[in-house]
């Protein structure tokens, strides 16, 4: 079994090793996850449009 005092200056260690992103960063990964999750939505809004108007042109003319 590991030393827990041990266990704990390693994890401090590793802890001081990691390069946390700016907020600048931060700000702009954030805005890029907004603006394509939006592009996303109006994709699958058009398609789901597209679709449905098709759809009901099918049904219109074997109806």
């Amino acid at each position: 079994m590991a030393n827990p005092l041990q266990f704990m200056q390693q994890v401090r260690t590793e802890v001081g090793k990691v390069v946390w992103p700016t907020r600048r960063e931060v700000f702009l990964t954030t805005m890029m996850v907004f603006a394509l999750a939006t592009l996303t939505a109006i994709f699958f809004f058009l398609v789901d449009l597209l679709i449905r108007s098709g759809l009901t042109q099918v049904l219109r003319f074997f109806g």
